[in-house]
């Protein structure tokens, strides 16, 4: 009997450790991340971990917290191990920012430059739609009271860009990594929903209706200088933007190159999969209950939602504003400003159904809206190195 007793004062149930009431809300919100990604196939890919790992972090007594600072082994005890999760942040994400990068190089080996090179003007799109980011990280510092670390990594979500908001986040604010990670993906994954009435209300039929011209060809030196020639002039002028930029073009070459297709297929295939699930179960694994169900997650969840309607209507408001300079048979459908968001391919393709059902079928600007878009992934990634720069320069 006395056995029996002391098994249960070590369990979850009876020990020093019990479940309360804020594991079981986040066993729920856990379940609730995993029933959107199967049930409306919302991000699957990382609300799948995430949600999973929000679960594992709520066991008491399980040390599956990912930044519990308690889980930290001491160097003079060589019996004290490092728990799995904590190893893992500590290692990967936290020291030695490693995985977001490596995601990057993912999706530089996946992305397709072609659309941005074919028409240079829509970068400015992507730029204009980063717009967002800034508004709510002044909004989160003077209006909310969040620190500068604290408002940058909650501007990041309006980028619509996962692992750049992970990686800004673990840098300046690991405390909020947990609210802020699944802000980001939560409404990356509700893009065909937030965007649509924002285009509708910026834009008239008329606009929707605009056409745009072939994109001219982009020959094989472009494609391959490309990457090199963006990688060395972002980073000489932001050079905090290195880690993200410096991967994502690195990817891009070996996928453009012609000649690396064993190293792309590894980075855009098993690698990047390897990857994305221990980032899902280490940023779910930051969701314990008594952090993350705090007055703080709700205003970080309104000021994602802020952030990312700002960067949508950013994109459509500064292609309204090009359109005012440019020639007749040159204009901009301003409707593919709302892909200059970093949610790639997934912001195309709501602009391309948006501008479709609009039109009856006449116009469809896919193609078009992959500039802006792939552009966004840029935006992001340079928005995260000039905050971790003004920052430092602020310190």
């Amino acid at each position: 009997m006395e056995i029996l007793q002391e098994l249960f004062k070590s369990s979850g149930f009876g020990g020093e450790a019990s479940l309360v009431w804020q594991n079981l809300v986040m066993f729920v919100i856990g379940g609730v991340l995993i029933t959107l990604a199967v049930k409306k196939n919302y991000e699957p890919l990382l609300l799948v971990p995430i949600g999973f790992g929000a679960i594992l972090a709520n066991i008491p007594g399980a040390e599956m917290v990912a930044n519990d600072k308690d889980l930290i082994p001491d160097p003079g005890d060589p019996n004290d191990k490092w728990p799995l999760f904590a190893f893992i942040y500590n290692y990967a994400v936290s020291k030695a920012e490693l995985l977001p990068p490596i995601i990057f190089m993912g999706v530089g080996a996946l992305t397709d430059f072609r659309p941005l090179l074919g028409r240079p003007i829509t970068f400015l799109l992507g730029a204009a739609a980063q717009i967002g980011i800034f508004i709510a990280a002044l909004g989160a510092f003077y209006i909310f009271g969040f620190s500068m670390e604290q408002a940058a990594s909650i501007g990041i979500i309006g980028g619509a860009d996962g692992p750049t908001t992970i990686y800004l986040t673990a840098k300046l604010a690991p405390d909020l990594l947990g609210a802020v990670a699944v802000a980001a993906y939560s409404y990356m994954a509700l893009v065909p929903v937030i965007q649509p009435p924002i285009i509708k209300l910026l834009t008239t039929q008329k606009e929707r209706e605009i056409e745009m011209p072939q994109a001219r060809a982009v020959s094989k030196t472009a494609v391959v200088v490309f990457p090199i020639a963006t990688c060395v002039l972002t980073v000489l002028f932001i050079p905090a933007s290195g880690p993200l930029i410096g991967m994502l073009m690195f990817g891009n070459l070996i996928r453009e190159s012609g000649v690396t297709q064993r190293l792309s297929s590894t980075a855009s295939g098993p690698l990047i999969n390897i990857v994305t699930i221990f980032l899902g179960l280490i940023v779910g694994a930051t969701m314990e209950g008594e952090k993350f169900l705090k007055g703080d997650t709700l205003a970080i969840l309104a000021l994602g939602m802020v952030a990312f309607c700002f960067s949508t209507a950013g994109g459509v408001v500064f292609a309204k504003v090009l359109n005012l300079f440019l020639g007749k048979g040159k204009k901009i459908n301003p409707c593919i400003g709302a892909a200059g968001v970093s949610a790639v391919p997934m912001a195309s393709r709501v602009v391309q159904n948006f501008v479709s059902k609009h039109t009856d079928g006449r116009v469809n600007p896919l193609m078009a809206a992959m500039g802006p878009n792939v552009a966004g992934v840029i935006g992001s990634a340079v928005s995260a190195g000039v905050f971790l720069s003004l920052i430092k320069v602020l310190q």
